[in-house]
């Protein structure tokens, strides 16, 4: 018996597999999210984020000498053109720096050759634009705030060199491992909304500049990459656990929405969660600013007694942040500098087995009509 259009539909497209991937895959029984089979909170335990932009772009894990190659070409490629630079002092200080991101990428897409890309050169294009995104981004915001862009120490990693560009101090060896961690475990996530941007726009065979572009569009939406920022203004509104505590009850009363609990997929909880939990429980433990840790933990309590929603990614990772010393709003373009490599990993897996996405659409209107003319309406 044949399936029908509306039995095939399902709103937000939940549960329907819109595609095969060998890049990522998600396990939401057992809480686990696997690169290319490997275990992303073991990666962001062991691995550094250049390693893991390597085994999601090439498909596996770089030798020494490619990790060597690959972080020399990170920051031989770091310089943004100058051009470019000249568009940033124009965006004013007001501004989304993810419409900076947005922006940089198809301005840098702009003043390349126009033409139609090979899987190599897009490649090139991918690493290109993960080293130059951090400092396009920094530049703007502290220009926009005139302030010197800081310099970088060039033996940190990927991660410590963006919190460096951030802060203006070189973090110490646990910060560059909590931001490495962080970097690691939003890199990738299998057919989230972002990430199909991207792929529907490959698909249509435009470029990795156009597919990019539209990724950060949709990421900068709240119900999909805002969360981290929303996460962490919630917690700045309470002065203790007990005042969340009644806070958070009040919100729930009045049936609003938690930002940085539930998951389309996961529903039992999410791995990323824990490790970044642990993380902000030990620099709050290292700031010596305990309160804002107690304050998370009581609000994750509570949802989970009254909702039964575990936090996601992107709760405790907003927590990290703060404690890091990175201003709010760049809490979205981190996501998006760490899903780069994800997001490229995509494109190039589209572009090797590519078909046209066109899905169809459930019509819900009116059946055929006859047309009638202006004087007759």
């Amino acid at each position: 018996m044949s399936t029908t259009l509306t039995e095939q539909f399902t709103k937000g497209l939940e549960d329907v597999i819109a595609g095969s991937t060998s890049i990522c895959t998600i396990n939401p029984e057992n809480e686990s999210l696997l690169y290319r089979g490997y275990s992303a909170t073991a990666l962001s335990e062991n691995a550094n984020f250049e390693e893991v932009a390597h085994l999601l772009i090439e498909g596996r894990l770089p030798k020494k000498r490619e990790l060597k190659r690959l972080t020399k070409l990170f920051i031989q490629e770091r310089k943004i053109p100058k051009p470019l630079v000249k568009v940033l002092k124009q965006i004013p200080q007001a501004a989304s720096p993810m419409d900076v991101l947005r922006t940089s990428v198809s301005f840098i897409g702009a003043i390349e050759e126009n033409k139609q890309y090979s899987v190599e050169e897009t490649k090139q294009i991918a690493y290109s634009l993960i080293a130059k995104l951090p400092f396009a981004l920094m530049t703007w915001f502290h220009l926009s705030k005139n302030q010197p862009v800081p310099k970088i120490t060039k033996t940190l990693s990927y991660a410590g060199r963006f919190l460096q560009l951030v802060t203006g101090v070189e973090p110490d060896s646990f910060e560059e491992k909590v931001i490495n961690a962080s970097f690691i475990l939003y890199a990738e996530h299998e057919f989230n909304a972002s990430t199909f941007c991207a792929r529907v726009t490959a698909s249509t065979m435009s470029d990795i500049y156009s597919a990019i572009t539209s990724g950060i569009g949709a990421l900068k939406g709240p119900l999909h990459g805002g969360a981290n920022e929303a996460a962490m203004e919630l917690m700045l509104k309470f002065s203790s656990p007990s005042d969340a505590e009644a806070g958070i009850l009040d919100m729930l009363n009045r049936k609003e929405k938690i930002m940085g609990f539930g998951h389309r997929v996961y529903k039992k909880g999410d791995g990323r969660s824990n490790v970044m939990k642990k993380y902000a429980q030990e620099l709050a433990v290292k700031k010596g600013t305990p309160k804002y840790y107690e304050i998370a933990e009581r609000i994750e309590k509570i949802v989970k007694e009254k909702k039964g929603l575990p936090p996601n990614a992107d709760f405790y990772s907003a927590l990290v942040y703060y404690l890091l010393g990175i201003p709010i709003p760049l809490y979205t373009p981190i996501f998006v500098l760490s899903r780069m490599a994800g997001w490229s990993a995509h494109i190039l897996e589209q572009l090797s087995d590519n078909r046209l996405i066109r899905p169809r659409a459930f019509y819900q209107g009116p059946p055929q009509r006859e047309f009638v003319p202006i004087d007759r309406r």
